[in-house]
């Protein structure tokens, strides 16, 4: 649950201290004593957030429940994540500086603020899962934590510590799935062993995974915390998630990307951006809603890889014709074309690194013991009388 001052509760109400009081006295909101200082309250944030909404009237509420779910305010309660002037953070540690030298695993115990005990291992050694050599990496992903999600116990009531370790395990499993084959050592070594990857281009997986691992309230991510809201198990969560980053305008954009770059390569880049902009299509792999001023992402990433020069070349024309930064899944693109990736290899770091944050929020998620089941606004036909 997160709290607020009584200066950020009175801002988001817009009431004074006597009204902010009036709610706590009648039951209407929830309050405690600051723990850092005694004299102080703190107000439950998600209970401000309801009073704000029924303050406003129906028809406001509604316009602002409605924005909300396209690129607008907060919905949710998260310590985890945070996007905020023009950096992404993990628990208040800045992601990109993270990924100069955390492995996976690491930056994941960070993120889950895991007991030891259920801190992922970069050397743990699992049973082999049933895994088809010959189906690729999604289909193993899907396969693994379907089988999973049948079997696992609910999350509902169970301690952190236990929810962690859990975690863990899965975690482990997704990578076995993305690599084919079960083996211990750090997850990046271990597919950049699969993919048969240099030590530099596997550094550049371990980088990528590391800034991938979570971004806020996502397509993916709030897909796992309504499923996890209901108390379902662990694996049936990342399920959710899975399910959702598979889309064409989620997890498998970088084979947008891939596709115009290869464009790129067959027209020229000049003449691959201009065709595009004059049709109208909008140039994947360029601009980010949340970053302005470009995604910091693709920046560490970028800064990081030795761009191909055509690539690079792609880079320069967008930049100069449009003004738009290259994004995450454009730095995901690049490492592909870079290190001869299997096809399905970028879809595969984006899940298994997307795991650990998955995994956090639905930990968070059951934590607050709250379910999530907002209310569709009707447009249908007239109702019968």
């Amino acid at each position: 649950m997160a709290w607020l001052t009584a200066d950020e509760a009175m801002a988001r109400l817009g009431v004074r201290a006597q009204t902010l009081y009036a709610y706590v006295s009648r039951g209407r909101l929830e309050a405690r004593p600051d723990p850092a200082d005694p004299r102080r309250s703190l107000y439950d944030a998600d209970g401000v957030a309801r009073l704000a909404a029924r303050r406003a009237g129906p028809r406001r509420a509604a316009e602002v429940a409605t924005g909300s779910m396209d690129w607008g305010e907060p919905v949710l309660a998260s310590a985890l994540s945070c996007v905020a002037h023009g950096r992404l953070f993990y628990r208040g540690r800045d992601a990109a500086g993270l990924a100069e030298t955390a492995s996976l695993e690491a930056a994941a115990a960070w993120f889950w603020n895991a007991p030891e005990a259920g801190a992922p291992s970069e050397s743990a050694a699992r049973d082999a899962p049933a895994l088809a050599p010959g189906d690729t990496a999604r289909a193993r992903l899907f396969a693994v934590l379907a089988a999973r999600a049948g079997t696992d116990p609910f999350a509902r009531g169970r301690a952190r510590g236990a929810l962690a370790a859990e975690a863990a395990d899965l975690l482990g499993l997704m990578a076995d799935a993305a690599a084919g084959a079960a083996s211990p050592g750090p997850i990046h070594k271990r597919l950049a062993a699969a993919w048969g990857l240099e030590a530099a281009q596997a550094d550049l997986v371990r980088r990528a995974m590391v800034l991938l691992l979570d971004h806020e309230l996502n397509p993916s991510t709030f897909a796992v915390r309504v499923a996890a809201s209901t108390g379902g198990s662990l694996a049936a969560a990342a399920l959710a998630g899975l399910s959702a980053l598979s889309g064409p305008l989620h997890g498998a954009a970088v084979e947008g990307v891939a596709a115009f770059l290869a464009e790129a390569q067959r027209l020229g880049p000049e003449a691959a951006v201009r065709a595009r902009l004059d049709e109208g299509r909008r140039i994947p792999g360029f601009g980010h809603p949340l970053y302005p001023g470009g995604d910091p992402r693709a920046a560490a990433l970028l800064a990081a890889l030795d761009t191909p020069a055509p690539i690079a070349e792609v880079r320069a024309v967008v930049a100069r014709e449009t003004g738009e930064a290259a994004n995450i899944d454009f730095a995901i693109a690049a490492i592909a074309a870079q290190a001869g990736l299997p096809a399905d290899a970028p879809f595969a770091i984006f899940a298994v690194a997307r795991a650990v944050g998955w995994l956090g929020h639905a930990i968070e998620q059951i934590e607050t013991g709250r379910l999530i089941r907002p209310r569709a606004r009707y447009v249908g036909p007239p109702l019968e009388a």
